[in-house]
Order: structure tokens, then sequence, then C-alpha cells
């Protein structure tokens, strides 16, 4: 795997009202207190909880788009963005758990996704998108599934599904959930994960960044804190130290950077974490989930595309790039074109086209301005897009990076702001291209969660594309690929599992390990895939520019919460009008 460049520099945000020392024991002591009666409620209890929550956060959600809007320099005109990585996939996690659970009470599994088929490879595929006739109507030509690990059947991906409700008299535990700071429901939906599917209580700490959501996840998720089943502290990393050095948890769960995970688990840097790691004798003695990052690539496989497609792709990039300032772990960071690629520098020219028109976003996120530095000082060939400040960052573009050259910090380091690099591999030939993309993947670039390729489908009707597409998707070591599409859209769909790719180890932890969303409870997963067609009308409403997705957002927000086909009318009306 690759291994990654030494960058610190991300400053700290100072929590505004971090939690006392004494005021985290109590909530510890609370949830021990309760963690045997909660993981022993009836799977029609646990969905009961999730259902009452789900009013609440539709409740709250015009505040927890303004709040997110606020800090993040958007104005209400341009908060669509905040409705769809908020509170909609949180109310769509929740509803779609509970159904699971109400599954689990009748049969005492969930459903095995909607159908179950031989995959590439041959592995098992469960198809878990769309999972109702309504998603089918809202997302005409996508299916999402998940590949599951080599020597999984039908059968036995039967028996391992939702395993915590085989445990007989099972006494729960306390999970501490140390919150993402930058999109707003990655906290509740993690959270969801290790109550509803792994059956623990869950202290959850808020990040400095995004604690601005806390009121409002306080509001929403009353049910379950007034059972004893849920806290939410705030604080940073002092905090973050105290809880998982607590001698009382059952296990940590973070989303945040390597470097934080390898402090929890190996402790500093130095001898003493190397003679650590050289024993396998961690500092953390419980079991840690994570998702860390990616210097996500987006591959375009050498085609005679038609000018409408590559414009779509362009724009449908310039999303991948823009959406959330670029501080997204999913955010396109490795633009993969082949060699001799005719139509190289007409899609770069769209691209800048789309850049320059994409509004400069806040630099919200701690650190960022000192990355960039970082990263595109002494280069050549960087371009940039809109006029920076000391708030915002410009859009940039860093061609003609040398794929041979393993060296290369762009390869290794996550930038986490608005840089997107571009190299060259392979040929212009589509085989070529695809074999070339496993060993560059897989092995140059830093970080196994997410990768999207972009190609046509009528390159496979020659078996030979066909068949090499299917060793990529199989021999990629990413947890999400998105075919034609952003993979982060994996992220927001909640019944494909989410996480990095499970060949990572603690001692190399690359994106991280364990999975969460997965509404369907699955385990021995390899992947999850998501493909949709290479140009789709209307325009997608999370495009970044979308004029409709203000509008779409609160709309498509209550149809999580209580979907119904007289909802659907007004949402492809509305989507109409984007553009």
């Amino acid at each position: 795997m690759a291994t990654r460049a030494n960058l610190d520099m991300s400053a700290s945000a100072l929590s505004q009202d971090p939690t006392s020392e004494s005021d985290v024991d109590k909530a510890l002591s609370d949830l021990h207190e309760h963690a045997t009666e909660f993981a022993q409620l009836s799977p029609a209890e646990k969905a009961s909880l999730l259902e009452a929550c789900v009013p609440r956060l539709l409740d709250v959600s015009a505040q927890w788009v303004a709040s997110g809007a606020k800090a993040k320099g958007l104005a209400m005109d341009e908060s669509g963005e905040e409705w769809l990585a908020g509170p909609m996939p949180t109310i769509r996690m929740a509803r779609l758990l509970a159904e699971s659970l109400r599954e689990i009470s009748a049969t005492g599994k969930p459903s095995l996704g909607t159908k179950t088929s031989s995959g590439p490879g041959g592995r098992l595929r469960i198809d878990v998108f769309p999972n109702s006739k309504i998603d089918g109507a809202l997302f005409t030509g996508f299916e999402g599934y998940a590949l599951m690990q080599e020597g999984i059947d039908h059968n036995s991906a039967s028996q391992r599904q939702a395993s915590f409700f085989s445990e007989k008299d099972p006494q729960g535990g306390v999970s501490v959930v140390l919150g993402a700071g930058n999109v707003s429901s990655i906290p509740p939906m993690d959270t969801f994960t290790k109550m509803f599917t792994e059956g623990k209580v869950v202290l959850l700490k808020m990040n400095p960044v995004n604690e601005w959501v806390g009121p409002c996840l306080a509001t929403a998720l009353a049910p379950l804190i007034s059972r004893g089943f849920l806290r939410i502290v705030y604080g940073g990393g002092s905090v973050g130290k105290y809880l998982v050095e607590n001698e009382s948890i059952a296990d940590v769960h973070i989303t945040g950077s390597d470097k934080t995970h390898d402090l929890i688990v190996w402790g500093p840097e130095g001898e003493e974490r190397d003679r650590r790691m050289a024993d396998n004798d961690p500092v953390l003695k419980v079991p840690i989930c994570s998702e860390l990052g990616n210097v996500t690539p987006v591959a375009i496989v050498p085609y005679e595309y038609s000018d409408a497609e590559l414009a779509f792709q362009a724009r449908n990039l310039a999303t991948m790039v823009c959406n959330d300032a670029s501080f997204n772990c999913n955010a396109a960071k490795m633009l993969v074109t082949g060699k001799g690629w005719t139509q190289r520098e007409q899609f770069l020219d769209l691209l800048r086209d789309e850049l320059k028109n994409v509004p400069l976003r806040k630099a919200y996120y701690p650190g960022a301005f000192d990355r960039y530095q970082s990263l595109v000082e002494g280069r050549d060939n960087v371009e940039t897009f809109g006029q920076a400040d000391d708030q915002h960052l410009p859009w940039t573009i860093i061609t003609g990076l040398d794929s041979d050259n393993k060296d290369e910090p762009l390869f290794r380091v996550e930038p986490f702001c608005s840089i997107l690099s571009e190299t060259q591999i392979g040929s212009a030939d589509p085989v070529q291209f695809l074999q070339a993309c496993i060993p560059f993947m897989n092995d140059t670039l830093w970080g196994t969660l997410a990768a999207t390729i972009i190609i046509s489908p009528k390159l496979e009707n020659d078996p030979r594309v066909k068949a090499e597409l299917d060793k990529v998707i199989v021999e990629l070591r990413y947890g999400a690929i998105g075919i034609n599409h952003w993979a982060g859209l994996i992220y927001g769909m909640t019944t494909l599992p989410w996480g990095g790719h499970p060949s990572a180890t603690p001692k190399d932890i690359q994106s991280g390990l364990g999975w969460v969303h997965n509404t369907y409870m699955l385990e021995g997963i390899d992947k999850s895939v998501i493909r949709g067609d290479l140009k789709i009308w209307p325009t997608p409403p999370w495009f970044v520019g979308n004029t409709a997705t203000t509008a779409l957002g609160p709309k498509l927000t209550q149809m999580e919460a209580d979907p119904g086909w007289t909802k659907v009318p007004g949402i492809a009306l509305r989507a109409l009008f984007g553009k």
C-alpha cells in the first residue's frame, strides 16, 4: 500500500464550551448504568426509538441547515448542499435502520438486500440501492450493490447478517464516537451504527469545527438521551484523550485523520511508538473503527466521448472538487487520464470553465491555508481560479504529475483543501489504461476509501474492456467505487456500506477499518459500488451550482422522513428548473 508523507500542519480548533471532566465522568456513568438495558431491548423497541427521532430531526432541519450555512459562509440561497449533507441522509438512515429492526423483529433478520447475484469476479453481489420504487423513480438509471469478500455466498451472508441480534443475553457497553468536523451528518450517522447495528450506548464527542450542530442533535435525539442511551459532549483533543484513555469504554469510533488514529492507538511518534508497533502492543486496548480520508482518484477511461458527455463529466468532477469547499474525505483529488488520450485538453478546458464559474467557498477547516501553501509552493503547472483572500482559497488544478514518481507528495498527502491534481497512466487503449489503474491507484496513491471510474457503456460492448473493468472493481483496494458518478454518493444512500477497504491494518491504517451506514447490517463486505448513466437529466441536485437545490433540499428531506408518491411530482417539477 502507498505510504503517506508526513505533513501535520492542521491547526486545532478550540471548542467554544468544552465539557468538564466531571461532566464527562457523569455522562459515562449514566451510559454504563443503561448499557445492558439498551443492549437487551427488543428490535421492535429500538425501532420505536429511532422512529420517534425522525419527526424531531425534521423539526430541527431548517435550524440545522441555517447554522451550517452560517458556519461555512454560505448564503441561504446556496444552502441546498447543507440539506443534502446534513438532515436528509441522517433522517434517511434513521428510517431505514428502523425498517431493518422491524424486519428483525418479524423474521430474525433484515432482508438480504433487494436481490443477490454473481457479481464481478464471481463474488456475491447484494443489491441494496434503489431499495424502494420511490428511490427507483427519483434515481432512474442508478444501481448500488455491496460486493462481498471472496468465499461468502448467499447462505453465509445471510447467516452473518445482523450478528449482534443473534447474541444471547448481550451485556452491551459504552462506545466513544469522536465526531467529524466537516460533514454534519457524520456524527449522528456514526452514532446510529454503533447503537442500532452494534448494540452499544454512545458517548458522542462533537468536533469543535462543527459543534454548532450539537444543540440540534440534542433536541432531535432526545428520545435516546432521555433514556440514558446517548450523551453528547464537547471539546478538543484533551477531552478526546480523556475519553479514549478511560478504562471503562468498550470501543472507539473516529472519523478524522490517520495521524489522530495512530496517536490514539500507538501513542506519540518516537521510539516508544516504534517499539509498540513492532511488538504489536497498542496503547489503546479496546477495538477501534475509523474513517480517515483518501487521495481520491477519478479515472477517465480513454474514448471518443461526445461533447455533451465531456461537458457533463466536467461538471461532475467540479462537483466532486467544490462540494463543501473540498473539505470532504471523498473529494476528488487526483484526475487520472490515459497517456495519449486525444480529448485530454478538451476535457481540462471544460473543467477550467466549470471552476471559473463556481464562487469560492470559505476555507473553514483548520490548517487549510498551510496545507495549500505547502503543496503548491515551488511547482509549475499550477492553475488557480477565483480571487483568493484571507478567508478563501482558489480552486486549483496541478497538471502533468509524473505517475512514476512514487515520492510525489500529492500522491501521498490528502490536501483537504481546494486542490485537484492530474496525472497520466497507461495509454489511450482502454484495456491498457484499466490495467494500469490497479497498481497506480492501489500502490501509488494513499488511501483506501473511495475511487471513481468514468467509462462509456459503449466501451463495455467489447468483452475485453468489460472483463478488465470487472477486474478493476474486484482488485481495487477501495471501500467505495463509483462508476460514472461520485463515489461519495454511497455515503448518502445509507443502504450501501461506507468505509475504507478491509485490506488496511492497524499498523497501516490508510483510510480506516470498519463499516458505517449499512442499514441492511451486512457483514463480510469487500466494497460498495454505485453506478449511473454517463450523462443524466435533469441536472442532479448534488451538482455544484444547481439552481434548484436550495428548494429541493427541504422537499427531499421531507420525502425521507415520510416517503410517499404524492411528494414525487413536486420534487420532479422542482428538479426540472435546475441548471
